[in-house]
Order: structure tokens, then C-alpha cells, then sequence
């Protein structure tokens, strides 16, 4: 079966190294025969903000109808490529606004009546990969709790099938890198992600 990859893009420079990194894994996916598609979410100029509105109808059922096109790309997927920066040990706002704003109940879980315990939906997402950048090291990576790490593993990973399987491709170091560390870099991203199937 044809692997249907969704990679999100999040970054505002688009000349910046993690847009590199973004068009490797395409390439990437592309010379594996999946079927791509790329949403990025700065030149979408996607809205992160997740307003008053957003939270009074948190339980009802659906995304906010602008946001369609992101529902039935992650409704389309089987393998989930998020792309960005880590900054604050995290994801940044945007796309941290993208998982407020397009998960929600209905999509990505929901609530039964009478019940206190949300239900996983995206049984069709069976990978989650993570290729991100880090200005500082490894060590302080962990010293701070890798909360972005945590986000993929754990919280986006319970919402899709249960056994779905989650890889973290990461590149400490990036502020200090030489052109050599991040070229090798991009070879580790193209080796990883052309065995997607095997992640």
C-alpha cells in the first residue's frame, strides 16, 4: 500500500536550514513512491490564535470550518512528518496553534456522553516523525525536560493508532553546526525518512 504522507512545515524564514530540511524529507518521500503533501503553515498564513470562540465550543464536535483543508489532510494521512524548529524546548507557537486549533473533538478524539475520558479518532495516523533543529545540546535538551519530544511521543501519539510508531530525528548543536554537521545532517534526514515503512 502507497504510504500518505502529511509533512507540516513550520518555520518563518524561508531560506532558513529547516527549510532545507523540509524539502529533504519531500525528496525523500517522493523517491519512496509515497504520495506527499505539504503544509506550510507560515506561507498559508495559518492563524495559530486559539480564541474565546475556540474554547466556549472546545466540546462540540468539528474544527472551525476555515480550517478544512488541515482536517482532511490529517484525516488523509497515514505517517505524520511535523517539520520546525525547536525553540523553548518546544514547538513553536504556530505550530503548536495547529495542533490546538485542528485537533480537536471530532477530528483527532471525542468525548461520549456521560463519560470523562476522550477516545482516540486518528487510527489512520500509524507514524509520527518529528525532524527538528536545537540551538543548544543534547544534554541541555534533557536537563530541560524535552517537552517538544513529549508532545509527539506521548500526547499526539495516544490520539492516533494504537500502535502507532513515533521516531525523533533531531539535530542538537544547530546554532554552533558546521556546513559539514548539517550537511551530514540532511543525510541522516534522507537515510530516515527513505526507510519510512521501517521507522
Amino acid at each position: 500500500m502507497t504510504t500518505r504522507a502529511l509533512v507540516v512545515y513550520c518555520h518563518p524564514d524561508d531560506e532558513s536550514f529547516v527549510r532545507a530540511v523540509r524539502d529533504r524529507v519531500a525528496a525523500a518521500l517522493d523517491a519512496r513512491g509515497a504520495e506527499v503533501r505539504v503544509d506550510d503553515l507560515y506561507a498559508d498564513g495559518f492563524d495559530p490564535t486559539f480564541t474565546a470562540i475556540d474554547h466556549a465550543r472546545h466540546l462540540e464536535a468539528g474544527a472551525d470550518p476555515s480550517l478544512q483543508k488541515y482536517v482532511d489532510d490529517l484525516l488523509w494521512c497515514d505517517t505524520l512528518v511535523l517539520v520546525y524548529p525547536t525553540w523553548w524546548s518546544g514547538q513553536p507557537a504556530m505550530l503548536k496553534g495547529w495542533i490546538d486549533r485542528v485537533w480537536v473533538n471530532g477530528v483527532a478524539w471525542d468525548l461520549p456522553p456521560g463519560t470523562d475520558r476522550i477516545e482516540r479518532r486518528l487510527t489512520n495516523v500509524r507514524r509520527l516523525i518529528a525532524v527538528t533543529t536545537h540551538g543548544s545540546s543534547k544534554w541541555v535538551n534533557a536537563v530541560e525536560g524535552e517537552s517538544g519530544k513529549r508532545t509527539l511521543t506521548r500526547s499526539l501519539r495516544s490520539m492516533s493508532h494504537p500502535l502507532a510508531r513515533t521516531s525523533w530525528i533531531a539535530m542538537y548543536g544547530v546554532d554552533t553546526s558546521s556546513p559539514e554537521q548539517r550537511a551530514r545532517f540532511l543525510d541522516r534526514v534522507e537515510r530516515r525518512i527513505g526507510r519510512v515503512g521501517q521507522i
